[in-house]
């Protein structure tokens, strides 16, 4: 399950039938559209609900496990904006179709994989499809519809898609994990996918950029290299220590590819990310916020699904049910947002919603090895999924508050850039963490059953602590460099899911 944050690409001409009448067959490719972002919802909450039966069945280690979901999110993350170019320039259509058939292909593999590895990359596949497939979705429906009513009608549509889609997929994720395999957790997208694309081809209309392409290459490989030996030595961290040499050298090369590309960034002529989108304070405010918000959040969906079916013993579909309340908690929050935010503009809902968040996992802190639903873990779930909703309305409006129309696209999909990119670090650091405060437990308690399980929760608890202090840094930030007005957030939104 992701954050509920949606990118948008750069504005794009409109697709408008011989005449410049509307497309007439605008709903039936909205229609197409929405499965297709369906589709890349689900496989978020199935795969979460999937994963402790996937690392037992191909025996996947404690301090591995986070690549079944970093290898998507960060290479979705990582990819995105280049993935916007790639449709804005070579076709929104086309990037869809191709897009989806990758998809299949990529979930396809998946299911097949024989061992960690191709399971691994067969997710980071995933991910790079999709880091073109949302960008050229969401620019095909602003392409298609022109009219301005039938465009908040066609983004409602779209977003309610994905708020339903993600408690399907808690749902379907624990039937066909309990009642068929977690195999089929990926095995489901692919015909989904494949009719999609076919259908795609027939209702939905070509449209692309004017001008001549340019793309960032040596900018998305610096990036998304720096952030993958950042992401792999927080797991070798897990092994080896913080201290040895592989841990250090992956570090290291890390922070020199991210240096790297701020300076590419800089000096070429057509950059992947603007730096003055990032520089302005309040912007800026929402991109720092947004990543903590990532790195605090995925993260605790994934230590939430294993104690629930590890240590309360709950089945796969069980699960899914358990988290359902987070999902109708998030689209609450929303709409508390839409209410809130043309009365008190943008800040007060982001800081009010961040620090439900940090009481909400504050108080999973206090889970134990016998520790009731109702008592503990849904009030915590209503705060931090309430809190979400609320602080990510705003959020995605302050993105774009004093942006020109050039750098809209990007400023938007930073929004789900930082959101990605926050949830691989997240996920990889707090895994670490968490695998470290095992193992120490057991070296100094013993390895009994139940010292086992205490293991558990010690680490679960220290990562949900952890997870607190994220969002206590992203509520900080919000506080200190947000400075948005009222005024300022008046048609600015830009959809919001609960993905």
């Amino acid at each position: 399950m992701s954050v509920p944050a949606q990118a948008t690409t750069s504005p794009a001409p409109v697709a408008s039938a011989p005449g410049g009448e509307p497309d007439p067959r605008r709903w039936l490719a909205l229609a197409v559209i929405a499965v297709a972002q369906l589709m890349v919802v689900l496989d978020g909450s199935i795969v979460t609900i999937a994963l402790p039966h996937a690392q037992k069945a191909l025996h996947i280690s404690t301090a591995n496990r986070q690549w079944v979901m970093t290898a998507y999110s960060l290479a979705f993350g990582s990819l995105l904006l280049l993935g916007g170019r790639i449709a804005d320039f070579a076709g929104r259509k086309r990037a869809f179709v191709w897009g989806l058939i990758g998809f299949a292909a990529a979930s396809g593999l998946g299911g097949f994989a024989p061992n960690s590895g191709l399971l691994f990359a067969a997710r980071a596949l995933q991910g790079l499809c999709a880091a073109v497939l949302a960008p050229a979705a969401l620019s095909l429906i602003t392409v298609t519809f022109t009219e301005e009513k039938e465009r908040a009608r066609a983004f409602g549509v779209y977003g309610g898609i994905s708020g339903g889609g993600a408690a399907i997929g808690l749902i379907a994720g624990g039937l066909l994990t309990e009642y068929a395999s977690w195999r089929w957790c990926l095995f489901v997208n692919v015909p989904i996918a494949l009719v999609t694309a076919v259908a795609a081809v027939s209702v939905v209309r070509e449209s692309r950029a004017e001008g001549k392409p340019s793309y960032d290459i040596p900018g998305a490989l610096t990036v998304t290299g720096g952030l993958l030996a950042l992401v792999y030595g927080f797991t070798r961290a897990a092994e080896s220590g913080w201290g040895s040499v592989p841990t250090v050298s992956l570090l290291v090369a890390s922070a020199v590819l991210l240096v790297a590309f701020v300076v590419i960034e800089m000096r070429t002529a057509a950059p992947l990310l603007p730096l003055r989108v990032v520089l302005d304070r309040t912007r800026g405010g929402a991109f720092g916020s947004s990543l903590f918000f990532g790195a605090a959040l995925l993260a605790m969906f994934l230590f939430m699904t294993f104690y629930f079916q590890n240590t309360l013993g709950y089945s796969a579909l069980r699960s899914g049910f358990a988290f359902l309340p987070f999902s109708a908690g998030i689209v609450f929050g929303a709409g508390l947002a839409s209410q809130f935010m043309p009365r008190v503009g943008a800040k007060s809902p982001m800081i009010v919603g961040s620090a439900m968040a940090v009481v909400g996992l504050l108080l999973l802190t206090q889970v134990d090895l016998h520790t009731g639903y109702a008592s503990h873990v849904l009030p915590a779930e209503l705060l931090i999924s309430i809190g979400m909703g609320l602080a990510f309305v705003p959020m995605s409006s302050v993105s774009l508050i004093g942006v020109a129309p050039h750098d809209a696209g990007v400023a938007s999909a930073l929004v789900n850039t930082t959101q990605q990119v926050g949830g691989s670090l997240g996920i990889a650091l707090l895994n670490t963490i968490y695998a470290t405060v095992v193992a120490n437990y057991v070296k100094d308690h013993g390895s009994s059953p139940i010292d086992q399980a205490h293991a558990q929760i010690s680490g679960y608890t220290t990562s949900f602590v952890w997870s607190a202090v994220f969002m206590a840094i992203a509520l900080v930030i919000v506080v200190v460099l947000v400075r948005a007005r009222k005024s300022d957030v008046v048609g600015t939104a830009t959809p919001v899911h609960a993905g």
